[in-house]
């Protein structure tokens, strides 16, 4: 009997804080501070995670499967985006980009 993979879409939407968390994981496997100085970066600024939050995110994309821990290195646990957390990132980016054109078309219109 084999496994079913899940559909990406059921995990979505995304929050704006787990996006950052999956998007900084989608380069190399991190720890939770590198994760949080990557959120701040990649979010100019706009999403600062509290290590309560992020660690919400990583026993909620654990449960989903979404990532896994890879290591443990001086007490630093470090997680990598399994292929179904590949997934629905990349899901959750082709429906930001309609959005983000969207908007755009109508700004264009207007």
């Amino acid at each position: 009997m084999s496994a079913v993979t899940p559909d990406p879409i059921r995990f979505l939407p995304l929050s704006e804080a787990t996006f950052y968390v999956m998007l900084a994981l989608s380069q190399q496997p991190l720890h939770g501070y590198a994760i949080m100085q990557q959120t701040e970066a990649l979010s100019a600024g706009s999403v600062t995670l509290g290590p309560g939050t992020l660690y919400g995110i990583f026993g909620t994309l654990e449960k989903q499967a979404l990532i896994v821990k890879v290591a443990e290195e001086e007490r630093r646990k470090i997680y990598a985006l399994t292929e179904l957390g590949k997934a629905v990132l990349a899901e959750q980016v082709r429906r930001l980009e309609i959005m983000v054109n969207s908007a755009a078309r109508l700004k264009e219109a207007g």
